[in-house]
């Protein structure tokens, strides 16, 4: 790392202390002369260096971690829900506080437009003041008992030390949707974000420490050996609960592995969402809806749309308008007024364009769009695609719309349904009939309908299938982090 980089990056904030370049452990940061760089998705450049949490597979800085998490579970676990609710809400005002430098330290190692990077600051702050008010209503019931003499009492106690493992595509909010229910409940914890996007998580600790966050309770271990410190996280012995956001064959490794201590555990994986039009939709509001659910974040979230399903009746209407708004997306820097940032990196890019190319040769039509180079690809729209195709069975995430047309409301439902996932899908419909009978029918966790961006920490985000299970957000995603104890007493 160099002095000249690593000021080049401070210099766009207005508080540069912000930026940290190690592991925080029991409250203190961690260097090392073995580093791993961060680099800027756009241009290619050295953004920092940061310190790895281990030396030649020496995981004995993670283990530290997990011990002082274990450490600080119990003092903090003993105070009040309303002491922890006023830790949690004095980190949130500094979340608050400092947003414009949290949304630019995350344009420039994730490519996101600020725009979006300052939508998902306030977002991941939302999951901290939910969780801080919800963390004061974990109720427990009294059942009648079977003899005079005898009460039955059930209580909701937290789980202990809470291990997670969080991606890139949203480094932010992944992060506090999972931290905050933790410390509400109770529980202290010790996350792991990928090395590809480690500051926007240590920026998270580092405001949490001075919102008075007692040292131990939340510990954040950066580096670049992800499988290694995922195996301590998932098989130590005094890691109570393991969270996870990433790939579903990731996701299965790591859930065997959680099996050998029978963790308690919860998982959000892959997606493959449909975007369903059917012929009494409005159609207007139904492009309005796709290009949101489709092209945010460069297509590179878990719900983005994967395959949109048309009526063949409103069909070439909805192309037509649908490539009208795509070609109105603005391509470039992040930290530029764009509406589509650079992908994550080119290896990410050039899988993208495999898919496409694969559709091509299998029959789809490219109606627009062009292949660009390194880690910029623009907006493609690909019609004449069909369920078989490699593009339509998996996971695009890329900027990359795959139209296909239907003809019934039974062939749509069948459709969307064929794939082992279902994390999130969409439907656009002006029959309140057809509304109730699709979002039914629908396997999938998350259904929007009439509506493109669904995420809201007040309700349970998570999937069914090979998408996961266990849910993020709402009073759901507090019960994630609980234990139910059931106390019968006679006297």
């Amino acid at each position: 790392m160099t002095t000249k980089t690593i000021s080049n990056t401070k210099a766009l904030l207005k508080d540069p202390t912000l930026v940290k370049t190690g592991s925080y452990i029991n409250g203190e940061w961690h260097q090392s002369d073995v580093t791993f760089d961060v680099i800027n998705p756009y241009d290619q450049s050295l953004l920092v260096s940061v310190s790895e949490v281990s030396k030649d597979n020496d995981m004995s800085l993670v283990n530290s971690a997990i011990g002082a998490a274990k450490k600080a579970q119990a003092e903090w676990q003993s105070k009040t829900a309303y002491e922890r609710y006023d830790l949690m809400m004095a980190w949130f005002d500094l979340m608050q506080k400092h947003k414009d430098d949290l949304a630019i330290i995350m344009t420039l190692e994730q490519g996101k437009p600020l725009k979006e990077s300052l939508g998902e600051v306030e977002y991941g702050a939302s999951y901290v003041r939910w969780f801080a008010e919800e963390g004061k209503r974990i109720y427990g019931d009294t059942i009648p008992a079977l003899a005079p003499n005898q009460t039955i009492t059930v209580i909701k106690q937290p789980v202990g030390v809470v291990a997670a493992i969080t991606p890139w595509n949203f480094p932010n909010s992944m992060l506090a949707r999972k931290i905050a229910p933790a410390i509400a409940a109770g529980n202290t914890i010790v996350a792991r974000p990928t090395e590809l996007t480690p500051l926007s998580a240590l920026v998270l600790a580092e405001l949490a420490e001075r919102a008075g966050v007692p040292k131990g309770v939340i510990n954040i271990v950066v580096g670049s050996n992800a499988k290694e410190i995922g195996e301590v996280l998932t098989t130590h012995d005094d890691v109570d609960k393991f969270s996870f956001t990433g790939s579903t064959n990731v996701g299965k490794q790591l859930m065997k592995q959680c099996a050998s201590t029978v963790k308690k555990v919860s998982f959000e994986l892959g997606g493959n969402a449909p975007f369903i039009v059917f012929d009494d939709a409005d159609i207007d509001a139904a492009v309005e809806g796709a290009i949101k659910a489709k092209f945010r974040n460069a297509g590179q979230t878990c719900v983005c749309v994967n395959r949109i399903l048309v009526h063949s009746a409103v069909h070439d209407e909805f192309v037509e308008k649908f490539i009208e708004q795509t070609k109105l997306l603005d391509v470039g820097n992040g930290l530029d007024d764009v509406d589509i940032g650079p992908l994550i990196h080119k290896q990410a890019a050039d899988s993208v364009r495999e898919l496409v190319a694969s559709a091509i040769e299998q029959g789809a039509t490219q109606s627009y769009g062009q292949i660009l180079s390194d880690t910029m690809q623009s907006p493609i729209v690909l019609t004449n695609v069909n369920n078989e195709m490699e593009i339509a069975q998996n996971e695009i995430f890329g900027p990359v719309a795959a139209i296909q047309k239907f003809e019934t409301e039974k062939q749509a439902v069948q459709l969307a349904n064929d794939t082992p996932f279902g994390l999130a899908s969409y439907f656009y419909s002006q029959n309140i009939s057809r509304v109730e009978r699709v979002s039914r029918a629908l396997k999938y966790g998350i259904v929007g309908v009439n509506e493109g961006l669904i995420s809201n920490a007040a309700a349970p985000f998570g999937g069914v299938k090979q998408s996961g299970f266990g849910r993020e957000g709402s009073l759901y995603g507090l019960d994630d982090y609980l234990n139910i104890k059931y106390i019968c007493t006679t006297y």
